[in-house]
This record gives structure tokens, sequence and C-alpha cells, in this order.
């Protein structure tokens, strides 16, 4: 069970679903502790983070994969920008975001940065462009010995791609290599008649799972069929991470706690995977 959780250090994104976002090295020690094997960040943009590698890997943690949605925050980059020295701007964004990450042996996820259709074009003209893009950075993520995730978002945050396997044919067909879904269950509930079949049916295009409720909410809060999900993905074989981009509801640690015990109860040996939650927790399991 590869697990993380996400911190974000972009001020201008709070309030977003990030478990945690201050006081790095308690947090960092939190995270330790309660099990989780990797973070996964949301940082302003590309720039030297050494000292937050080497205080990440003080606490035996890794890197499980880092977001670029604050070029769009920030900047109002996108890949399919209308003017097209915003989308020059949006691949180099990307491109060096890519060549920190690789310090890290993490993979860049492009997800709001990916943007949505120019009213005044075409979606084919759009989606001409996305493919451009990520045929570009899937080559230079792999020259970093990494792919590239692209997640598909619900339909009141892009236009593009808003199911799994619609995305999975296309990067299939776009000429894009080197790219992988990142399946975020909270979009999937939004977008998917049922989630268990859409991430069968995507198979090894799935590279990163973001692990939330149908609330945006640790898993456990809402009505994600968490089990069903995470049986498909167990019979699939996917060895990637079950990464926490949630609300730190009802504050960042108890959310983590929930997350963490949601998981080892799900990917728990059949013998204890059918135990109450209250029994795992008492009985030292969680």
């Amino acid at each position: 069970m590869k697990t993380a959780v996400t911190l974000s250090l972009t001020p201008q994104a709070r309030g977003g679903p990030f478990v945690f976002w201050d006081d790095l090295d308690s947090t960092f020690a939190l995270i330790g502790e309660l099990g989780f094997q990797a973070v996964e960040l949301f940082l302003p943009g590309p720039g030297d983070y050494r000292g937050l590698a080497t205080r990440i890997a003080a606490h035996g943690l890794a890197v499980a994969a880092v977001g670029t949605g604050a070029g769009w925050i920030l900047q109002g980059l996108t890949l399919t920008h209308p003017d097209g020295a915003k989308r020059i701007q949006a691949r180099d964004f990307i491109r060096r975001t890519i060549d920190m990450a690789g310090s890290w042996k993490a993979p860049v996820i492009i997800g709001s940065m990916q943007g949505r259709r120019d009213p005044a074009g075409s979606r084919e003209s759009s989606l001409d462009f996305l493919g451009e893009a990520l045929q570009a950075l899937g080559r230079h993520a792999a020259e970093q010995g990494q792919i590239l995730l692209y997640e598909p978002l619900n339909r009141y945050e892009t236009d593009l791609f808003n199911r799994q396997v619609e995305a999975a044919v296309w990067l299939k067909t776009s000429g894009a290599k080197n790219v992988r879904l990142l399946s975020d269950l909270f979009h999937m509930n939004i977008e998917e008649p049922d989630l268990a079949a859409a991430l069968r049916e995507a198979g090894s295009m799935v590279g990163h799972v973001h692990f939330a409720d149908s609330n945006r909410r640790a898993m456990g809060s809402g009505h994600t069929d968490a089990a069903a999900a995470v049986a498909a993905l167990r019979e699939m074989g996917y060895d990637g991470y079950y990464s926490a981009e949630i609300l730190p509801l009802p504050d960042s640690a108890s959310a983590a706690r929930q997350t963490i015990a949601r998981l080892r109860q799900l990917l728990a040996p059949a013998s204890l995977a059918t135990a109450p939650l209250g029994t795992l927790v008492s009985s030292g399991e969680v």
C-alpha cells in the first residue's frame, strides 16, 4: 500500500482541498507517525526547494507527486489558452516543474492548467493545443525518468475531458507518450456512473489516485463506494499512490487520521477487511 497526503505551500490556494499547510516539521512528523509514506506537494511554482526536500527526507517520507495548479491560480496560465504567449508560458512553467520534481523522483500533475475550450474557437482546436503540449511535456518527463499525470476534472472545472475512459482513449490516439491518468475519486463521483467500472476500463492508464469522498472530505465522510473502487484497483494490479487530496476538516490531523484508517481497512487482508473500523482501531490495526 502506497499512501500520500497533500501539503500546500501556496497561500492563494488556502481553502482548497489540501490536508496540510503550516508548521512543516511538526506536520512531517505527524504524517510519518500516522504511517503515510509520502507527501503530494502543491507549490507556488518551480524553484529551489532543496531545503524542503531535505526536511521531507529527514522524516523518512518521499514526494508522491507535484501539482502545477498554482500556474493557473497565480498567473492565469493554461495549456489551451487562446493567447499563444500564455500557452508557451504554461509549458515552460510545467517543464521547469518537471525538472524540479525529477530530483525527487516524483511525477508532475496537469489538472487545472489544462484549461478549457476557447469560447471563440472549437473544442478540437483546444484539444490540438493540449495534445501538442502533452506530447512535448511527456517526452520531457521521460528524460527525468518520470511519467506525466493528466487529470480529468469534473464538468464545472473543465469542458475538455471529464471521464476516465474518454481521456484514456484520447491520450492513446493523440500521440502523447509517457502520460498516465490521475484518477480523482471526487471528480469521478460527479462524472462516472460506476467508479469501479471506469477504473477497470482505464486499466494500466491509471497512474495515480486521489482518495477523496464525494464531498471532498476524508473517505468515509460522504457516499463514495470506496470499497468497490479499491477492489477494482487491486484487481488491476495498481501499485501507485492513494493520495488524500481532501479538505482539512474537521481539522488537518483528523482528516489525515481518518484517511489512513480507511485505507488500512480497505487494503487489509481479507480476514480484517470485513471488520468494522472501530474494531480495527481498538485492536491497534489502524
